[in-house]
């Protein structure tokens, strides 16, 4: 009942967090100092409102996933995991003044936490993974979780630059969009996000190739995972490409964005929901 409760608690929490996040952004437009300046907000408070929820999540997901010597890692603690470490990368922008503007995007980001903190209580863990002793192999594990985390962000980054560049033809535009970075540097920070999710990506692929073969002694089998993954590593490769060479920018380069994602997606969490919840395996 007590772990029942926490999950409830953080999930709460979250709530909190995203409805005070979702008030301080409708707040912000007519609060001006007495000198007709632009009141900021109180940052300090935005950051210890969002800490609570991601420190009791941050614990919860320690406790689920490493069981003494096996690694508990089925589908809904990738699931919640991942959207953990997204809403904690979001939540540490706040930190830098250049990337405050993102804070914005903290409101929908806490609602989504606050459902992905319950997914272990609806699918929980029923194979624990082997090795999970091995420094190396958690190295690798946290290194392919940042990177569909920075994916993720990537992703709804590249969605919301679109949605944008519709709202530019209107003229009643939302105070989500008016707060948010002029659309190149939107496109600026957008590359840098995917250019990191990318080396991390290699890093996960090169690592997995690795563990294949000093682990189980073979070389990657080609299965939906393994294919998924590295199509997607291909379609962020020529993305980048794309953007060095011929400087893609705007709906060519979200459209192939969002394709990698999508492979990703269908990579890693595709095929766990398909082995653990409808083969049962």
């Amino acid at each position: 009942m007590s772990s029942i409760l926490t999950y409830l608690t953080a999930s709460l929490l979250y709530g909190i967090a995203g409805w005070y996040f979702w008030k301080a952004l409708h707040t912000a437009a007519p609060a001006l100092h007495m000198d007709g300046t632009k009141a900021e907000p109180n940052v300090k408070l935005q950051q210890f409102v969002m800490l609570v929820p991601l420190a009791l999540h941050g614990a919860v997901l320690y406790q689920l996933v490493f069981m003494d010597d096996m690694l508990s890692f089925g589908v809904g603690n990738a699931i919640s995991t991942i959207v953990w470490l997204t809403a904690l990368i979001y939540w540490s922008s706040g930190f830098f003044t250049s990337l405050r503007e993102l804070q914005n995007l903290v409101a929908p980001i806490s609602a989504i936490a606050a459902i992905a903190v319950l997914i272990p209580l609806i699918l929980p863990s029923v194979h624990p993974l082997a090795h999970a002793g091995m420094t190396a192999f958690k190295a690798h594990l946290l290194t392919a979780m940042l990177a569909y985390s920075l994916f993720i962000i990537a992703a709804l980054h590249a969605m919301l630059m679109m949605l944008l560049e519709r709202r530019l033809h209107h003229s009643l535009v939302s105070l989500i969009f008016v707060q948010l970075p002029p659309l190149l540097v939107m496109d600026k920070m957008l590359f840098r996000i995917v250019w990191v999710g990318f080396v991390l990506l290699s890093l996960t692929l090169l690592s997995g190739v690795v563990f294949s073969e000093e682990l189980f002694g073979q070389s990657v089998p080609f299965t939906h995972k393994s294919i998924f993954g590295f199509i997607s590593w291909g379609i962020f490769a020529a993305l980048l490409a794309g953007r060095h060479l011929y400087g893609w920018r705007g709906r060519t380069a979200i459209r192939w964005m969002l394709a990698g994602f999508i492979a990703l997606i269908l990579s890693y969490i595709g095929s766990k929901f398909v082995l653990e919840i409808v083969l049962s395996r």
